[in-house]
């Protein structure tokens, strides 16, 4: 885990990086670039989306909108980056509570959604996320995530 007060310039992870620190694949990895990373304390992270996602076959068809939980889904994943030091810890922050989520802009098919997390606090493998997702700098969805960091063997 880092500690808030790291100071250790950081490397962007690509695309490859991202899947080290995220067991997600296709079609369910939500993060196609890390554009700011200051382990322990903020991350904003990059969701380019696509008309050809699965999704948009069903949620609706001749109105493509992305789900709600999609865009949780999303910001909980550009969460690891804040609890996590490095890939393949063997540890892996799950979602445990989603509170004064508010959805404010549909997302579509084209869109580009920015991913903003702030780490509120972590303590004893419990933490807290406050995140939001913005299209073309307006307002997409807010929320506070919670999470634990469990073991992520099977």
């Amino acid at each position: 885990m880092s500690s808030p007060e790291s100071t250790i310039p950081v490397t962007l992870p690509d695309v490859q990086e991202i899947m080290k620190f995220l067991p997600h694949r296709y079609p369910f990895l939500m993060i196609d670039k890390v554009v700011e990373w200051e382990p322990g304390k903020r991350v904003v992270c990059v969701k380019n989306v696509t008309f050809n996602e699965p999704q948009f076959t069903g949620h609706f068809p001749g109105n493509p909108i992305m789900p709600g939980v999609l865009i949780t889904e999303a910001l909980a994943q550009a969460g690891v980056f804040l609890v996590m030091n490095s890939p393949s810890e063997g540890k892996i922050p799950v979602l445990t509570g989603i509170d004064e989520a508010k959805f404010r802009k549909q997302v579509r098919p084209g869109d580009q959604l920015k991913l903003e997390l702030e780490l509120e606090r972590l303590r004893r493998g419990f933490g807290r996320f406050k995140a939001r997702a913005t299209v073309d700098g307006e307002l997409a969805a807010e929320m506070v995530i919670s999470f634990a960091i469990v073991d992520g063997a099977q």
